[in-house]
């Protein structure tokens, strides 16, 4: 039997060589993957278990909300949603020191949750709010780095495929809990900006106010509603057991359709086929990646990785709260260069029983894992949050590190809060009776 160390040490210098090397994420996966398997394996058994493991990964009922979820991110990013939720937004922010930049954030919430994308919120919101903001006379870097600090709240607050895919790895933890959880967690996270924002604000004296009309406010209310009534008809539907979450997802699809093609008029059927197209590129490449995350992980477990890991991890220190330090920091460092579907495939099987141990329930690490790799999504060095968020900004990523510290920081601050105070998160599904 190969010894964990060993196999581990190939599995990850493979797959970092490569990396590295300029190859596609995914194939970086599979290779790795099959050369560790190849340590137990003769070749030709190795590469058909390992293709066996790929497909059979993907026979799963509760995938279909995937594709679904996508396809009415897709509807609603294309239909001119945008627009409505910043005017909605504003009248919530609008007589704050820095109310563009507040308003920033609550789009990206917003738009972030119906949308289930943080790089459809980070174009979508800032592509209005960061030129705004510079015509104002906010500074560029600042408003970008809000932009791109916010724009993740989308990947907690629901409907979202994180913790779908979360729930399929964990072996069915309720997907209604983690999505009242999340809404919590991502709350909080959008909260964190916002203080930061408000801080810069006053010591810069962005003083920029919206001033609306009563009847303005009512239409610009009355525009917003039916979008942001998504969230509560899937969430609801979901907590009340009124459709499961796949049939969410395709309830997601019907409601948005008939916002943009019937309602707003913002799209017609000629618009059907470049949605459906994009809709297709999306979800063949997450699945791919979902594939060869279930390769890692059957090469992990033929080489008894996860269990070597488990024992050093849990040896660390008899202390819980040194214990989740420790993983916490390490799902910081694995967000900073993998994607989130596989890297939520891989880990969960890893952690979880370890955080278990510990006395921490499959809902709490849920939040805690997404929440983790989401910032993963604006941190360099493969942050695609980041690069998007730049060029949606016309800056360069190195002028963003120094006004993005101070929302690194407020993030950070907001994931020991969740992970030291579980009822942060927790109370919310318990008083939804979900958990």
């Amino acid at each position: 039997m190969v010894d964990p160390v060993f196999a581990a040490c190939v599995l990850m210098g493979v797959f970092i060589v490569l990396l590295f090397a300029g190859t596609p994420i995914g194939l970086c996966i599979v290779i790795a993957s099959g050369a560790t398997v190849m340590l137990v394996l003769p070749m030709d058994i190795a590469m058909f278990t390992t293709a066996q493991k790929m497909f059979s990964s993907l026979d799963s009922f509760a995938l279909l909300a995937v594709p679904f979820f996508i396809l009415s991110g897709v509807i609603m990013n294309n239909g001119g949603i945008a627009t409505r939720l910043v005017n909605f937004a504003k009248l919530f922010t609008g007589r704050i020191p820095g109310s563009l930049s507040y308003t920033n954030i609550a789009g990206n919430m917003m738009f972030g949750a119906v949308s289930g994308s943080a790089i459809a919120a980070s174009t979508s919101i800032g592509g209005v709010m960061v030129p705004m903001s510079a015509k104002e006379g906010y500074n560029r870097n600042f408003a970008a780095a809000v932009n791109i600090a916010s724009a993740p709240t989308g990947m907690l607050i629901p409907p979202t495929t994180a913790f779908i895919l979360y729930a399929l790895a964990s072996g069915g933890t309720s997907i209604a809990a983690l999505f009242a959880g999340g809404f919590v967690a991502g709350s909080l996270w959008g909260l964190g900006c916002m203080v930061v924002t408000y801080v810069f604000a006053k010591r810069h004296h962005y003083d920029h106010f919206f001033s609306l009309e009563q009847g303005v406010v009512w239409q610009v209310t009355r525009d917003a509603i039916p979008s942001l009534l998504l969230v509560v008809i899937i969430v609801g539907g979901i907590v009340e057991g009124i459709f499961t979450a796949i049939e969410a997802s395709a309830v997601a699809v019907v409601y948005t359709a008939f916002l943009t093609l019937v309602l707003y008029k913002t799209l017609s059927c000629r618009d059907l086929p470049k949605i459906l197209l994009q809709t297709f590129v999306m979800t063949g490449v997450i699945m791919f990646l979902l594939a060869t995350s279930s390769a890692m992980s059957f090469a992990m477990s033929m080489t008894r990785i996860p269990m070597a890991l488990s024992q050093l991890i849990l040896g660390l220190s008899p202390s819980p709260a040194i214990i989740m330090l420790v993983i916490t920091a390490f799902l910081l460092l694995v967000g900073a260069f993998m994607d989130i579907g596989p890297a939520i495939l891989i880990f969960t099987p890893i952690f979880l029983p370890i955080v278990e141990k510990l006395g921490i329930g499959p809902v709490h690490f849920g939040i805690l894992l997404v929440y983790n790799l989401a910032i993963g999504t604006i941190t360099p060095p493969v942050g695609s949050g980041l690069y998007v968020g730049a060029g949606v900004g016309q800056v360069k990523v190195e002028a963003l590190i120094r006004p993005l510290m101070p929302f690194y920081i407020a993030i950070i601050a907001v994931l020991l809060m969740i992970t030291y105070l579980p009822q942060l998160t927790l109370f919310l599904p318990r008083w939804l009776g979900v958990m």
